[in-house]
C-alpha cells in the first residue's frame, strides 16, 4: 500500500497521528484505551470527510477525538479489572531511564482532573497555541489560560510532596 502524499486529506492525517496518539493516551490514562480513541477517532475523521471545512484541520479533528472521549465516558462505568493469571498476552513495558521518576511524574499528571490534564497535553506537550486547545476544547481562552496554570501548578505541588524521602534516626 501506497503511503498518501503530505498534501492529500489523508496524508495530513497521517502526520497528525503521533500528536493524536499521545493527546488519546492522556484522556485515557491508558495505552489500550488511547489506540481504541485514536483508532476511533481515525475512522469518524475519514468517514465524515465532507464536513471538513478546509480550514484548521488539526483543530477540527482534536474536536472530535476530545467529543468521542466525553461521549464515551457519559455511556461506560469503570472496566473492571483483569487477574493477571488471565492476562498472558501482556506486552513488557518499556524501561524508561527512571523508573521512580518516570512514575511520580505519571502519578502526578494521573492525579488531574480530566480537563486540566487535557488543556496541560495540549499546550505542554503538543505545542499548540491557546485559541487552538479553546477551539479545539470549546472553552473560553482564559477558561485555557485558568486551567493551565492551575494543571502545571497541581503537577508541581504533587512531585515536590512526593520528593521527601524519611530517614531513620540514629540509635
Amino acid at each position: 500500500m501506497k503511503t498518501p502524499a503530505p498534501e492529500t486529506f489523508e496524508g495530513q492525517i497521517l502526520a497528525l497521528l503521533p500528536s493524536l496518539r499521545r493527546y488519546s493516551r492522556s484522556l485515557t490514562r491508558s495505552d489500550a484505551d488511547g489506540e481504541d480513541l485514536l483508532q476511533d477517532c481515525v475512522e469518524k475523521v475519514l468517514t465524515r470527510r465532507g464536513q471538513w471545512r478546509g480550514l484548521n484541520l488539526r483543530g477540527w479533528v482534536l474536536t472530535i477525538m476530545t467529543n468521542l472521549y466525553r461521549n464515551g465516558r457519559r455511556g461506560k462505568t469503570r472496566d473492571g479489572l483483569v487477574e493477571l493469571d488471565a492476562a498472558t498476552d501482556l506486552a513488557a513495558p518499556e524501561v524508561p531511564a527512571d523508573p521512580q521518576e518516570r512514575a511520580r511524574l505519571d502519578d502526578a499528571l494521573n492525579s488531574l482532573s480530566e480537563e486540566y490534564r487535557a488543556v496541560l497535553m495540549l499546550v505542554v506537550i503538543e505545542g499548540y497555541t491557546y485559541s487552538e486547545v479553546a477551539a479545539a476544547l470549546d472553552i473560553p481562552i482564559g477558561t485555557v489560560m485558568s486551567r493551565l496554570s492551575r494543571a502545571r501548578q497541581r503537577v508541581a505541588e504533587r512531585l515536590k510532596a512526593d520528593n521527601i524521602i524519611a530517614l531513620r534516626r540514629p540509635k
